[in-house]
């Protein structure tokens, strides 16, 4: 092949293939070594491309892959560049959106988890190119080197971005190429703890200096919030009664979708209590009344990511091989509660779920749903002795 000068462009003695091979500066700022594949035009245009992204770090247009780990998911997305017509042009339109800015919090952080697949292989072409080949052969990629679940949220994600990228005229409403895909939820989870093994993952949560952590755990256990609420949680969602503290906050999955939505009663236990009051008292600031309570080990709130990460730390280190999850907490207090002949109204009220009557009515006729989440806090005691005695027999 003949020469060309292309920066940090090279082909080893003796090898077939190109390489875009950074110096040790720019390693520094997060660039690697690139194979461009056979020496050739195809070669040569992947390192020009690798060159105009060091460029561009250079020229103070782009930051360093250093530097955008630590970015947000959303300011990293707002500083990539597609072309114009594309999917990842039309999903960053749709983001500026009323109908994305009205979406729960939960419900857009599933929309970044099914994008983060979308991304890499469709970020930036334009959807009106797409055939069902092309979205078969991703979504068995995805089931090969991820999961079932991974796959069916970013098929859900592809579905549901089609709709505004065809509003925007960039390709037919009916003709999403998704269609062949039978995109079947995976089933539904069914693990659970027992209190003596929540307990253990709190103390070793403590014992790896992951006290915030340790907070929201049992948080999670005894209110039976999930994951998400428990991470939200703020000073001025704190609550007391003659019977005790609780927290009394809206459901982030619920809040802006259900008109009818009244504030979770989730009752703490006293050790619970003890435990965020002495993790509070230990902070060297005062959290405002609107800031999430509990942080991870660098001071700052926790994400879903940095939650779930530092969850499966502790996890590993305490049972190594378990796989279940701190969503888990929520489903586990309502086997115990279940166990121990629960009313169904407490259990409701307990865990904030919708039933058959008005919410607005429950709270006219109801005003003092605490005592009630704490019958359900009862029955979890009733049931928790009741399934210890049927492990023993």
């Amino acid at each position: 092949m003949g020469n060309v000068k292309i920066p940090y462009y090279v082909v080893p003695k003796g090898k077939k293939s190109g390489y875009w091979r950074p110096n040790k500066y720019m390693k520094r700022l997060g660039f690697s070594d690139i194979r461009c594949g056979p020496d050739g035009p195809e070669a040569w245009k992947i390192a020009e491309s690798w060159n105009a992204k060091w460029k561009a770090v250079q020229a103070g247009d782009s930051l360093s892959p250093q530097a955008t780990t630590k970015l947000s998911v959303e300011e990293a997305e707002d500083l990539t560049i597609y072309p114009e017509g594309s999917i990842g042009a039309g999903f960053r339109r749709y983001r500026k959106s009323l109908p994305w800015r009205e979406k729960a919090e939960r419900t857009r952080e599933n929309w970044w988890r099914g994008w983060k697949r979308i991304k890499p292989v469709f970020g930036d072409v334009d959807p009106a190119t797409v055939e069902p080949e092309h979205i078969e052969d991703w979504y068995a990629g995805l089931l090969q080197n991820h999961s079932l679940h991974e796959a069916w949220l970013a098929t859900k994600t592809w579905r549901a971005l089609w709709k505004p990228l065809a509003s925007y005229g960039l390709c037919v409403k009916n003709a999403d190429p998704s269609g062949n895909i039978r995109n079947s939820a995976p089933k539904g989870r069914t693990a659970t703890f027992s209190e003596g093994e929540a307990v253990r993952r709190i103390k070793r949560a403590i014992r790896m200096g992951h006290h915030g952590l340790a907070c929201i755990m049992a948080t999670a256990w005894d209110t039976q919030f999930s994951p998400v609420d428990c991470r939200t949680l703020a000073p001025e969602h704190r609550g007391e009664d003659g019977d005790g503290a609780f927290f009394l906050k809206y459901r982030e999955k619920t809040k802006d979708a259900d008109p009818d939505a009244i504030e979770a009663v989730g009752t703490l236990s006293k050790r619970s209590r003890r435990l965020i009051e002495a993790y509070l008292a230990s902070l060297p600031i005062e959290i405002l009344p609107g800031a999430p309570l509990f942080r991870n080990r660098t001071g700052t709130p926790y994400t879903k990511d940095t939650l779930s990460r530092d969850f499966r730390a502790v996890r590993d280190v305490e049972a190594p091989g378990d796989d279940r999850k701190l969503m888990d907490f929520r489903r586990s207090g309502a086997v115990e509660a279940t166990a121990g002949d629960v009313d169904p109204l407490a259990l409701s009220q307990k865990m904030a779920n919708s039933i058959a009557r008005s919410k607005k009515l429950q709270d006219t006729y109801i005003p003092k749903r605490a005592a009630l989440v704490r019958s359900a806090d009862k029955a979890r005691v009733r049931g928790r002795q009741a399934l210890r005695g049927n492990k023993g027999g």
